[in-house]
C-alpha cells in the first residue's frame, strides 16, 4: 500500500489512557479478535451497549484474509456504525502477534493504533532489540507497543509452540527498560487454541501463576501487563458444537474466576479468540443441523452474530470489569 494515514484520522485510540484508568480502577480492557463483518459488528455493538472500551484484534492471518485495505475502512465503518448505535466507547485497533518489523511498520502505516511484536521465541538480546527497533518507528507516531516475555504453549494461526516458558521475572525490568514497550504480554500459565490443556478423566485445569503475576508486579509497579491465550473454551458451545455434528472432544480454557481474579491486579489487557470461533461456529453448526435447506448466508450468521453479542457482553460485565467504565 503506497499511501500511509494515522489511526486519529480513522478514530481510533491508542491503548496508552485505555490501560491507565484500567489499572486505576481494577479491571482488563477486552481486547477481542475479528475475522469478519458479523464478528466486528457483535464486538462493537457488545461494547457498546455495556459501555465497554474495547481493543479490535486483527492477526496477521486475519489481516491476509480481509485484505489490508479493506481491513482500513472496515475499521473507519465499524466506528461510523457505533456512532449510530449511541454514545462511542474508546477503540483501539491493535495487530496480534505480529512477527517482524515490516508487518509493524505496515500496520502502523495503515491506520493501526497499537502493535505487538513478539519475538518472544528469540534469545532475550534479539528480542530486546527487534522489540526497540518496532518502539523507535512506533512513539514517532504515537502508536503504542505491546512486547511478550515467555512463551504460550499452544497453537493459534501461525502462533504456535508444543511447551509454555513462564515468564523470568528477573527479565522484565531490563527488557521493560532497553525496549520503551507501552505493555508486555507475559506467560503464567494461559494458552492459545481451544485445546489449552491435555487433561484427563477427572482432572481440573492447573491454576494461573499468579506468584508469577505478583513478582513481575513487584519489579514493574505500576506497569500495564497482558494475558494471551485467555479464552473459556465455554462448555456449552463445546457441547452444542458436539451435538450438531462437530467433534471437539477434550477441548478446555482457562477458568472464568481466575481471570477475575487476573483483571482485578496489573493485568488490564486481556485477549479473547477462539471463544469467538467457538460462539461463531456452534450458531451455524445449529442452524445448518435444524435446517438442512438453508442456504442464505444472513439466516446463519445472523444468528451467529446475535450470541456473539451476548457472550461478549458476559465477559464485560462479569469477567473482565470493563462494562459501565465509560
Amino acid at each position: 500500500m503506497a499511501d500511509t494515514v494515522s489511526y486519529k484520522e480513522l478514530g481510533f485510540v491508542n491503548t496508552r489512557e485505555m490501560f491507565k484508568k484500567a489499572m486505576k480502577d481494577g479491571y482488563a480492557v477486552p481486547a477481542y479478535n475479528f475475522n469478519n463483518m458479523e464478528q466486528l459488528q457483535a464486538i462493537l455493538t457488545a461494547c457498546v451497549k455495556s459501555r465497554s472500551p474495547v481493543i479490535l484484534q486483527v492477526s496477521k492471518g486475519a489481516r491476509d484474509y480481509a485484505n489490508a485495505t479493506l481491513l482500513r475502512w472496515m475499521g473507519r465503518g465499524a466506528l461510523e456504525m457505533m456512532k449510530e448505535l449511541g454514545q462511542g466507547v474508546p477503540v483501539a485497533l491493535h495487530l496480534d502477534h505480529g512477527d517482524s518489523f515490516e508487518l509493524c511498520k505496515s500496520c502502523i502505516d495503515c491506520g493501526f493504533s497499537s502493535v505487538m511484536i513478539d519475538a518472544s521465541s528469540k534469545p532475550f538480546d534479539e528480542n530486546v532489540a527487534l522489540t526497540k527497533k518496532v518502539v523507535d518507528y512506533a512513539r514517532p507516531r504515537d502508536v503504542s507497543v505491546e512486547g511478550e516475555l515467555g512463551v504460550l504453549a499452544g497453537i493459534e494461526e501461525h502462533v504456535s509452540s508444543e511447551k509454555s516458558h513462564y515468564t523470568n521475572p528477573s527479565d522484565v525490568e531490563d527488557f521493560v527498560k532497553k525496549t520503551g514497550v507501552d505493555s508486555l504480554a507475559i506467560s503464567i500459565g494461559t494458552s492459545h487454541g481451544a485445546y489449552k490443556f491435555k487433561l484427563k478423566p477427572g482432572e481440573s485445569v492447573p491454576p494461573l501463576r499468579f506468584d508469577i503475576l505478583e513478582e513481575v508486579e513487584k519489579r514493574i509497579p505500576g506497569f500495564p501487563i497482558v494475558l494471551h491465550g485467555a479464552s473459556s473454551v465455554l462448555t456449552s458451545y463445546i457441547d452444542m458444537i458436539n451435538k450438531y455434528g462437530g467433534k471437539m472432544e477434550g477441548a478446555a480454557g482457562i477458568p472464568e474466576e481466575q481471570l477475575r481474579k487476573a483483571a482485578k491486579s496489573a493485568v488490564c489487557k486481556i485477549n479473547i479468540d477462539s471463544d469467538g470461533r467457538l460462539v461463531m461456529t456452534a450458531m451455524i453448526r445449529k442452524v445448518f443441523a435444524e435446517k438442512p435447506g438453508e442456504f442464505d448466508p444472513r439466516k446463519y450468521l445472523g444468528p451467529a452474530r446475535e450470541e456473539l453479542v451476548k457472550m461478549y457482553m458476559d465477559k464485560n460485565e462479569k469477567v473482565l470489569g470493563s462494562a459501565g467504565r465509560y
